[in-house]
């Protein structure tokens, strides 16, 4: 049926689950195209985008000539973004109240504590919305109290003084709203919205959300079913946990076919621990541990300790305290941004969090063996391009999770 036996790839279907991005998908069409002929000219090879034709996801085609070897790939984006829509649209005490539920899930339960064990990064990360809508509210306050205090003293009139009350109020209120207008610079909401969203169901599936895992798990097996090389997920962030039990569910209903394309998970950049180390997260901790030990596929984690939303280095299996014995899966290596990237572009980037996880999308003007346009448009499957390839020694591969229990 095709040649994936051999390593080699000639055509090739990726589907590309995003994290939790409320923004429509050609914004990762043009990443891929602006990012993928910078790569092209630093590591001369050729890609090019046409639109995708037909009804179905949205994507796009590409053509490239990798190492000598014409490749075509049709990527498309597996889009939750209206799901992730629909828990954003919140008031400003919405969102308040949302800070006090995720904060209690996961201080009051000490999954914050078993977090700061693997990695700072994130977990500052997670605390940072926390902390700025702290601030946001404590200026609207101060705001406020200022303005009453200050007018009051004008005035002995009770009337005037509850006008100038009301003023006060006014004004906190608008600071407030002013600051919800501007996340797109604070980022506070959208993180906020992001952590809780786990956070509510303490790690649990909502029914809409298992409702898109199995229709993504539909798409795939018909692409599993048709005459091309490789079928590549790929996971970025948030949904990197999302492919882990959209391609579980896959192998257990037996929609692998034998003989089909090669089928490859790509990780990047996971933030797999911030929901299985949450107590109701048995679904996702039974489907890690599975997809463990399949020869179906091939799954590799690909972070880096510079970006500082991610949990860099950490097998997101073991480290969830659901390693079984026979394990094979993740290959857990860095991208090692401050090797694959000149001293110049790092200086530029390395203070620019939101950006840097996007990274593994992009080009590298230092590559090594990471390059996200030769694994998605190359002439080689993932099981080929990282056959015997070390992990990382610095991984971080014990069990941490104080939660360990898995749906039967």
């Amino acid at each position: 049926m095709s040649d994936s036996k051999t390593g080699q790839v000639k055509t090739r279907r990726v589907f590309y689950i995003p994290g939790y991005d409320p923004i429509h998908p050609r914004r990762y069409r043009e990443l891929y195209r602006k990012e993928g002929a910078a790569q092209a000219a630093i590591s001369g090879y050729e890609v090019a985008l046409k639109p995708k034709l037909g009804k179905g996801n949205y994507g796009w085609n590409v053509d490239a000539m990798i190492e000598g070897e014409q490749v075509s790939a049709q990527v498309e984006v597996l889009v939750w973004s209206d799901i992730v829509r629909t828990s954003m649209s919140n008031s400003i005490p919405a969102t308040y109240w949302q800070l006090l539920r995720t904060a209690w899930v996961y201080i009051g339960s000490g999954t914050l504590w078993r977090l700061m064990r693997l990695r700072k990064g994130p977990v500052i990360a997670a605390l940072y919305p926390v902390g700025m809508l702290i601030v946001q509210a404590l200026l609207a306050l101060a705001v406020g109290l200022i303005t009453y205090r200050v007018l009051g003293l004008l005035s002995d009139n009770g009337a005037a003084q509850l006008a100038f009350a009301v003023l006060g109020v006014g004004l906190g209120i608008a600071l407030l709203r002013w600051f919800k207008k501007k996340d797109g610079k604070f980022f506070a909401y959208y993180l906020m919205h992001d952590y809780a969203y786990s956070a509510a169901t303490k790690g649990a599936n909502s029914p809409e959300l298992e409702a898109r895992i199995a229709a993504f798990g539909d798409t795939i097996a018909a692409a599993l079913a048709t005459d091309v090389d490789e079928v590549l997920v790929v996971g970025h962030s948030s949904g990197a946990h999302l492919g882990v039990s959209v391609l579980a569910d896959l192998i257990r209903a037996g929609r692998v076919p034998t003989g089909g394309p090669a089928l490859g998970f790509l990780s990047l950049g996971q933030v797999v621990p911030m929901v299985s180390f949450l107590s109701h997260a048995e679904r996702l901790r039974a489907d890690l541990r599975y997809l463990s030990t399949r020869d179906e596929l091939a799954w590799v984690d690909v972070t880096a300790p510079g970006d500082g939303c991610a949990f860099a280095l950490c097998d997101p299996v073991s480290v969830s305290g659901v390693a079984p014995e026979g394990k094979r899966w993740p290959l857990v290596f860095s991208a090692a941004f401050t090797q694959t990237l000149s001293p110049a572009r790092w200086k530029e980037l390395r203070w620019r969090f939101f950006r840097l996880h996007f990274q593994y999308l992009c080009a590298f003007d230092r590559p090594r063996d990471y390059d996200y346009f030769q694994i998605t448009a190359g002439p080689q499957t993932l099981a080929a391009r990282y056959d015997g390839r070390p992990a990382s020694k610095s991984r971080i591969d014990h069990a941490v999770s104080k939660y360990t229990s898995v749906a039967a």
